[in-house]
């Protein structure tokens, strides 16, 4: 009974700490290494996945949330690309940050409850559960982008292309060593990261 009467006070605590975290990385250079072209790859992701795992799905779908709210943030000024879609489609952005994210934390947190039920070592399902966080969030946030601007993209030639290039392709190029880079550092700290904690708090 004790353990239970301590886990909704832990979980919100861990809300807190993630949250904080993910403020942290959105306000400082830490949260972002910026790349040519307006691109950056992007390390917020990581708390949000961990904090799926460790708290759930509706603990993730809301760091998602606080994650979707920053990145709309730097449409506002630090973010040269986003300054310029944001003047194109405030409403479109704004979806573009905010859905996307929401549901990377909040189906993260369900793809690692039903592993968590296969995977009888548990190692596996933290390192999948972390990959697949990852890979969610680039594919669910390019799948928005083209949706809302694909054709303001191709008009400000935000890649080098020739001929006519389809939303699929435009949104790999875009990918690119950014969904790399974001998917091993989810796979190698978010794995280590979210098994510890896990073990930490089944001692509290």
């Amino acid at each position: 009974m004790k353990v239970k009467s301590k886990e909704p006070t832990l979980k919100i605590v861990q809300l807190a700490m993630f949250t904080a975290i993910i403020l942290l990385l959105a306000f400082t250079p830490l949260g972002y290494l910026k790349l040519s072209l307006g691109l950056s790859v992007t390390l917020i992701g990581l708390p949000v996945i961990i904090g799926s795992i460790t708290i759930g799905p509706v603990g993730g779908a809301i760091l998602g949330a606080v994650f979707g709210l920053t990145s709309f943030a730097q449409a506002f000024g630090p973010d040269a690309l986003g300054v310029i879609l944001l003047g194109e489609n405030p409403i479109g952005l704004f979806i573009t940050c905010l859905i996307p994210r929401i549901l990377m934390g909040w189906l993260t947190g369900l793809i690692f409850k039903i592993l968590k039920k296969i995977d009888k070592s548990n190692f596996i399902s933290y390192a999948l559960t972390n990959l697949i966080g990852s890979l969610l969030n680039t594919v669910l946030f390019l799948a928005s982008l083209m949706i809302f601007f694909y054709d303001i993209l191709i008009r400000l030639n935000v890649v080098e292309v020739s001929g006519n290039i389809n939303p699929f392709v435009l949104a790999a190029v875009l990918a690119g060593f950014n969904a790399l880079a974001e998917a091993l550092v989810c796979l190698i700290i978010g794995t280590t990261v979210s098994k510890a904690i896990d073990a930490f708090m089944a001692k509290a």
